[in-house]
């Protein structure tokens, strides 16, 4: 009796545009969640945090274009390769929460205050530190969870264009 194929093994059963689909759903998801937190929850993001904005963004207009204009190949290759930058950026951060890692220089405190009044509006104005976890859901941090998400969004993509047929191709025949 053979074992019923994994999700990823499946991948090429689905139509690249379903993928790409998901690909926009799950990065909307993700930019709606990290401004809806910074906007309406009140946590300023980090510099780290604003950069793993910008692969989701990536993701998605990729995912757009791939969708409107055609050539869903290539976008599911661009959101890919965007959000594998993107998991390796969420290790990072995370490595810099944990102490693993030095701060990054965008991330430190910086200016030089010659007065009270300055140094008041230099710490009004200032970003969080990397380093500080603002919120932990279920024990991870919020880049640990966006790096998981962007790994498995990744996955999805890479394993949906590794078993995909290239056009003019037949479909594999599953056995």
């Amino acid at each position: 009796m053979r074992a019923a194929p994994t999700i990823f093994e499946r991948c090429g059963s689905y139509p690249l545009r379903w993928v790409l689909a998901l690909i926009i759903i799950a990065a909307g998801g993700a930019l709606a969640t990290a401004f809806g937190l910074e906007h309406l929850g009140g946590y300023a993001p980090c510099s780290l945090c604003i950069l793993e904005r910008w692969p989701w963004a990536a993701a998605l207009v990729a995912g757009v274009i791939g969708l409107a204009i055609g050539g869903p190949r290539t976008a599911l290759a661009v959101a890919a390769l965007a959000l594998v930058g993107n998991a390796l950026v969420s290790a990072y951060h995370v490595g810099v929460e944990a102490g693993w890692f030095a701060l990054p220089s965008s991330c430190a405190a910086g200016g030089g205050a010659s007065t009270i009044e300055e140094l008041r509006a230099q710490l009004q104005m200032a970003r969080p530190t990397c380093d500080r976890v603002a919120l932990r859901v279920f024990g991870l941090s919020l880049a640990a969870w966006n790096g998981l998400a962007a790994a498995a969004v990744a996955a999805l993509a890479a394993a949906t264009l590794l078993r995909a047929p290239r056009s003019g191709e037949p479909p594999a025949l599953n056995s």
